[in-house]
Parts: structure tokens; sequence; C-alpha cells
């Protein structure tokens, strides 16, 4: 950040060099048809293919010339905007300030925060005095998706350690106490319960490395042509003694449905995401299944008749980590990644998913893939 802050000061200093020359440069009446461009005409050109903002200030205080770069940064439009003061055309007295200071004389750099109809942008603005009090120049590059990756990457870290803290906290409690005692209940309670805290950490790297590859794009599909309904009877099988102990129906409706797909995958995604509905299910309820072929491709929905999802979590359910809420689910053991998995699973296939619930009264999760003679086009991963 500081390495990129310095080369735009630098940028500007040589573009504010190079706009002095040319206000100073003496034009001759005749030019020669092979002469090169003015330097007007080059500072322009420059200034329109320059993909930093730029946006010149006169002594007088109003805009001169923006580049398409900062058009873009300001959202200015084709709105026109030269002879008006900056404050007019961009609401920040933030970045007024700093322009009236570097036409007095005295540069300045950092970070604007700036509410656009498209939503809050993070800049990183640049003003630099030009020939004096002769003018201004703005330097402005759009840090928002920057500032995001950079809280995604924040909260990732945060989350990470919080996952891995809790069943190292545990083991270490556990262990101490086994250390400390001779009493053969005792170890023989507290043994299989760190064997437990260690699946569970093991678990959850697992999940962080598949998460990983699928994110980077490095999640190979073996794709072939499969009947997506006798991948998800295979899993609705296996899951069917689980069901019955946790007193949970789990129901099937199904047809022949050909997909291009990644059996392995598809089967992880059915896993996923009945094991997330079994957790949620109290006893008395039940979990369906339904494939079937539609008209854009094929689509595999998973029903339950849980808890539900409250209306202000629907959006984040696909986050990492994200969890409703822990008190409310048949056991803790979950990653709060198998969703976040599913999702990245189902979009290499070319597919979408999609979450709808009414909290109280159960969740349903649709994933739609294309069809079998369009799946060929989807980019292979």
């Amino acid at each position: 950040m500081i390495v990129a802050l310095v080369a735009l000061v630098v940028a500007a200093l040589a573009l504010g060099f190079a706009l002095g020359r040319a206000r100073r440069a003496v034009r001759t009446p005749v030019v020669a048809a092979d002469a090169p461009p003015a330097p007007d005409a080059r500072f322009e050109q420059l200034l329109r293919s320059i993909t930093v903002g730029i946006v010149t200030i006169g002594e007088d205080g109003t805009i001169e010339s923006v580049n398409a770069a900062a058009g873009a940064i300001f959202e200015l439009g084709s709105r026109p905007v030269a002879g008006r003061a900056i404050i007019e055309v961009v609401p920040s007295f933030e970045l007024d300030r700093r322009v009236r200071e570097a036409l007095a004389g005295s540069p300045s750099r950092g970070r604007i925060s700036l509410s656009r109809p498209t939503g809050r942008r993070a800049l990183s603005v640049a003003t630099i005095p030009l020939d004096g009090a002769d003018g201004a120049l703005v330097i402005a590059t759009d840090e928002t998706r920057l500032q995001e990756l950079e809280q995604t990457r924040r909260d990732f870290i945060a989350s990470v350690s919080h996952e891995l803290r809790t069943p190292l906290s545990s083991i270490k409690l556990m262990i101490e106490t086994v250390l400390e005692t001779d009493d053969a209940e005792a170890i023989d309670l507290f043994l299989p319960q760190v064997a437990r805290e260690v699946d569970r950490m093991v678990h959850l790297v697992e999940d962080l490395l598949e998460l990983a590859r699928a994110e980077s794009g490095r999640l190979r599909l073996r794709r072939e042509n499969v009947d997506l309904a006798s991948v998800v009877g295979n899993i609705v099988t296996t899951f069917e003694p689980r069901a019955a102990q946790l007193g949970v129906a789990i129901r099937l409706r199904s047809e022949e449905t050909r997909i291009d797909g990644d059996p392995d995958r598809l089967a992880q995604v059915v896993v996923n995401l009945v094991d997330n509905a079994l957790r949620h299910t109290p006893a008395g309820g039940s979990v369906t299944l339904d494939v079937r072929p539609t008209h854009a491709g094929a689509a595999l929905v998973v029903r339950d008749t849980g808890i539900g999802i409250p209306y202000n979590d629907l959006p984040h359910v696909f986050e990492r980590f994200y969890v409703v809420d822990r008190s409310r689910t048949r056991d803790s053991t979950g990653t709060g990644l198998g969703l976040s998995i599913v999702k990245q699973i189902v979009e290499a296939h070319g597919g979408d998913i999609d979450a709808a619930s009414e909290f109280g009264l159960g969740a349903t999760f649709t994933c739609t893939f294309p069809a079998l003679r369009r799946a060929y086009a989807a980019a292979e991963y």
C-alpha cells in the first residue's frame, strides 16, 4: 500500500511537471507536418489512457479537465463538469478541503469515503499543487474492492482462530485432567472426547482446504453423463439409519435426470445438504428431496420442516463460518463451511443454488444445473 501511494505521488509530480511545462510552452504559428505532437496534445493523450483518475484544478479552484478513469471513479456520468468547483461535482467536504489546501501549496494524500448511488466507495486520493498557486492535481484510485477483500481476510482469520481455539481449549483442559489423575473412569470419559475434538479439527482443516481449492478455481471435476437421481438415491439410503435414529422421516421423489457432472462432487453436495437438514430438524419432522428435469436443465430440491432460517440471516447462509444459531441445532459439530462448499461445487458445474425459508417453518435449498447439451460448454475446473 505504501509503495502504491509513493508510486502515485511520483506519477503525480511527473504529470504536474508536464502540465506546467505545457502551460509555459511557446507555440510557433507554423508547425511542420511531421513534427511531434504538442505538449498539450501529449498530456491530453496521457490523461485519456491512464487508468488512474486524474482531475486538474485551475488556480480559481474550478475543474479544468477530468479523464475517463476519474469520471468512472467519482461516477460523474456524462454531465459537464468543467468550470465547476469540486464540491459541486463530488459531494465530499474532505476532498474539497484537500483541494483548497493543494491550491494553497500544501500537498496531501490519504483515503476518503464517498457515498454514491451505487454504494459507499473507498478511494485513495492524492492532491498536489502545480507551479505554486497555478492550480492543483487530484489523483484518485478506487480501493473499494481491495478494502472489501481485506475485511474478508480479517473476518476469515478471526473465524478460523475462533473455530480452532474452542476445540483446542477443550483438549488442553481434558488432557491436563487426564495427566493429573489416576482415576480410570475419568480417563475413559475424557479420552474419547479428546478424540472427537481432534476429529472435529481434522474435519475443519479438510473443509478449509476444499473451500480454498474451490474458490481458487482448482476444483477439478471429472465430468461424465450422470443420473442425478441415482446419485441422490444412494446418499439418501446411507442417511436412512441416522434419520430413523433421530426420529426424522427422510423421503425421496425423483425421476431420471441426466446432467454432465462429477458424481463424487454431486454426492458431496447432497451429503452436506441432507446433513444440514437433519441437524436442524427436530424429532417428528421430515426431510424431503426432489430430483427432476426442468426446461432449463435439472433441479435438486432439499426441503425440511425444521427450525427455519430468520429472514435477516438468509443472505448470509452461504458465507464461510456463518452459523444461524448453534443453540437451536441438534449438535454443534458443524464447521460452518458446508454450505459454502456446496455453493462452490454447484457453481463449478455451471449451476446455481438458492435458499428460502420462513423462520419456524423449515428451509428449502434449490440447486439448478444446466441441461446436458449445454453443460459441455461450461468452463472446465
